[in-house]
């Protein structure tokens, strides 16, 4: 999330990474289950895929960047395809920063599931933007898993995924494969793109560092030999913990609080 007031600190180990809040982001992955969430997320974490399906509640996963000098928080919330609690889905939306929703080519009912998640995004942010008088800015993909199969199975086609995109320029198409690897990295990249965000998020166009280096990965003049031309890293936080429902209630009275108003109590109240 962005803030101005704060700076975000990431454990792990023996480092403590300092992120300033205002390059600080929630990634929010919504989608019907089954249809791949958590495989685009594997692949943009740690290039893999998983063939074995594994039910989803909720997952947190934090990656942490160092790009010219310059740190960057990117939270990944990977979220349920049943959706248990709506109002969890509802804080994650307001919570969220950018958006990917997924759904699988080979379901019509997917496709729906995600029409209705968009409709819902824009509502719950229009709402929150009116309280705010934030930017209007919503970066989306809408990603239609699994174009590795035959068109045999295919239930929805390209131009129908198109057009949820056509008025938006914000938001933007791609059909993908995770288990091939297929137009996951340009998604990513057109994604941080809509969002402002240096495209060296994006999984290939940085070098992947392990947590051995995390002292000297916030220091701006971090190289290493074998990449001396290279000058964006990342690194995954293998003890990362999702903010708790407090904090992230907090976090959005803090933004419906602008500044130059008056300081009273105000209930943040999720539906």
């Amino acid at each position: 999330f962005q803030g101005q007031a704060m700076m975000k600190t990431m454990s792990g180990g023996n480092c403590n990474l300092n992120v300033p809040a205002k390059n600080s982001y929630r990634m929010v992955v919504l989608g019907a289950s089954r249809v791949g969430k958590s495989s685009i997320v594997s692949r943009f974490l740690n290039g893999r895929f998983d063939d074995q399906y594994t039910p989803t509640i909720e997952d947190f996963h934090r990656k942490v960047y160092n790009i010219r000098g310059d740190m960057y928080q990117l939270d990944i919330l990977d979220t349920s395809g049943n959706h248990p609690f709506p109002a969890m889905r509802r804080l994650s939306i307001l919570t969220g920063d950018v958006f990917i929703l997924v759904f699988s080519l080979d379901n019509r009912e997917s496709f729906d599931e995600v029409k209705r998640l968009q409709k819902q995004i824009l509502e719950v942010k229009s709402c929150l933007k009116n309280k705010t008088k934030e930017s209007a800015d919503l970066p989306m993909v809408i990603c239609g898993n699994k174009n590795d199969h035959s068109e045999v199975f295919r239930k929805v086609r390209t131009d129908e995924g198109e057009n949820l995109v056509s008025s938006d320029e914000n938001c933007a198409y791609f059909e993908v494969s995770a288990k091939k690897n297929t137009n996951v990295d340009e998604m990513f990249y057109v994604l941080f793109s809509m969002a402002k965000l240096p495209h060296e998020m994006s999984p290939s166009l940085h070098r992947k560092i392990s947590i051995q280096y995390g002292d000297t990965f916030q220091q701006k003049s971090f190289r290493m030999r074998r990449v001396k031309d290279m000058d964006a890293y990342g690194m995954i936080s293998p003890f990362a913990r999702r903010p708790s429902v407090n904090s992230d209630l907090k976090y959005i009275k803090s933004k419906v609080l602008r500044e130059g108003q008056s300081r009273e109590r105000e209930k943040c109240t999720v539906q």
